[in-house]
C-alpha cells in the first residue's frame, strides 16, 4: 500500500455514499481512505462507520477546529504511505484518477502533482460559472484553469504530495481557513519542489450553484490572500491585484463621474466585454446570459475581499 487517500467533510451525506464506492472500486485498490469529519450534524459519520466496518482501510478522524487546514494536517500526521491524494466530497473523477497520480510521480520526479479543474454541472448558474472560471476574463492566466496545459507550475487542483515532503516545507498553515492549498504549493515551490500539472490526471468540480454563494466562495479567497501574498511575495500576481483596483474604481465612481463623465467608460467597456464573453459560451441564452452574469460575482466579491483582507484580520469577516 503506496497511497493514502484524504479527504475532509462536513455535512456530505448526500455525496458520501457514492464517494466511497468509487473509492473501494477504483485502483489501486490497496489504499488507505481517510476521511476527517468537521463535526457533521447529518447522516455522514454514521455512513463512513458503516463503510470502515466492512473495509478496514477505511479510516474515520474527527476535526473539533472544524476547517480544512485542521482536516488536512490531522489526515497528514495519520498517513503512512509515500503519497497523499487529498480529494472533496463534492467532486467526481476519472476512474485512472489515482494511477495517473502515481505514474505521474514516476514519470516526472515532481514532489506534487495534480491536474487542472475540469468542471461539470447539474444546473445552469453551475454550467455558466465551469465557463466563466475557465476563461482568463474570470480567473487571469491561472495555468490550474488551462485544460491542456502539461509542464510545471506553481499550484495544482487539490494536488498529490509525496509524504515526506511535509517533514521539509512543514503541515499546512492553520492561519489560512482559505487558499491554504495555494499557500502550501508556493511555500513548497519557494523551497525548490517541483510541481505537475498532468492533464491526464481528471477531476471534475461542481461550481457554487447560486450567486450568493458564488459571491462568497471568492469574498473569502479575496479575504485570505493578502496573508499568503505576504508570506510568500514571490507569487504576487497582476490577476490578483487587478479585482481589487476594480472594486476600489466601482466605490469612486459616483465622485469620478461628478469630475467627468468619461470616467464611466471603464465600466460600460467592461459591460460589454463580460456581455460578449459570455455571449461566445457554446450554451443555451440563459446561460450565456448566466456566464455575463458570473463575471462581476467573481471580480467584485474576491475584489472587496482582498481589499478587506489588506487592512483587517479576516477571520473577523468569516461569520
Amino acid at each position: 500500500m503506496n497511497l493514502s487517500v484524504i479527504c475532509p467533510v462536513y455535512n456530505e451525506q448526500a455525496y458520501i455514499q457514492n464517494l466511497i464506492n468509487y473509492l473501494v472500486r477504483v485502483n489501486p485498490i490497496q489504499k488507505e481512505i481517510i476521511f476527517i469529519d468537521g463535526g457533521s450534524t447529518d447522516r455522514t459519520i454514521e455512513i463512513i462507520q458503516n463503510y470502515s466496518a466492512q473495509y478496514p482501510n477505511i479510516k474515520l478522524l474527527h476535526n473539533p477546529k472544524k476547517y480544512v487546514p485542521f482536516a488536512l494536517n490531522i489526515a497528514i500526521e495519520n498517513c503512512s504511505t509515500e503519497y497523499i491524494s487529498r480529494i472533496d466530497a463534492h467532486c467526481t473523477y476519472a476512474d485512472d484518477y489515482f494511477e495517473k497520480i502515481i505514474d505521474t510521480f514516476s514519470e516526472t520526479g515532481a514532489d506534487i502533482v495534480g491536474g487542472p479543474t475540469r468542471t461539470a454541472f447539474h444546473s445552469p448558474f453551475q454550467q455558466a460559472v465551469g465557463y466563466a472560471i475557465s476563461t482568463k476574463l474570470g480567473v487571469g492566466d491561472s495555468l490550474v484553469h488551462q485544460l491542456d496545459y502539461k509542464g510545471y507550475t506553481d499550484s495544482v487542483t487539490f494536488g498529490a504530495w509525496r509524504r515526506n515532503i511535509f517533514d521539509e516545507v512543514g503541515l499546512f498553515d492553520t492561519r489560512l481557513l482559505r487558499n491554504q492549498d495555494d499557500e502550501f504549493h508556493y511555500r513548497a515551490k519557494s523551497l525548490g519542489k517541483r510541481i505537475y500539472q498532468n492533464p491526464d490526471i481528471k477531476l471534475y468540480y461542481y461550481p457554487r450553484s447560486t450567486p450568493h454563494g458564488l459571491f462568497k466562495q471568492y469574498f473569502q479567497y479575496g479575504l485570505f490572500k493578502p496573508r499568503v501574498l505576504r508570506k510568500i511575495q514571490t507569487e504576487i500576481k497582476l490577476r490578483h491585484l487587478i479585482p481589487m483596483f476594480f472594486v476600489l474604481y466601482l466605490v469612486m465612481l459616483p465622485l469620478l463621474t461628478w469630475v467627468s463623465a468619461l470616467f464611466i467608460l471603464p465600466l460600460l467597456l467592461y459591460i460589454l466585454l463580460i456581455t460578449w464573453v459570455g455571449f461566445r459560451h457554446p450554451a443555451p441564452l440563459k446561460v450565456r446570459l448566466l456566464t455575463a452574469l458570473s463575471y462581476p460575482i467573481i471580480h467584485t466579491g474576491y475584489g472587496l475581499g482582498f481589499l478587506l483582507g489588506l487592512f483587517f484580520q479576516p477571520e473577523r469577516f468569516m461569520r
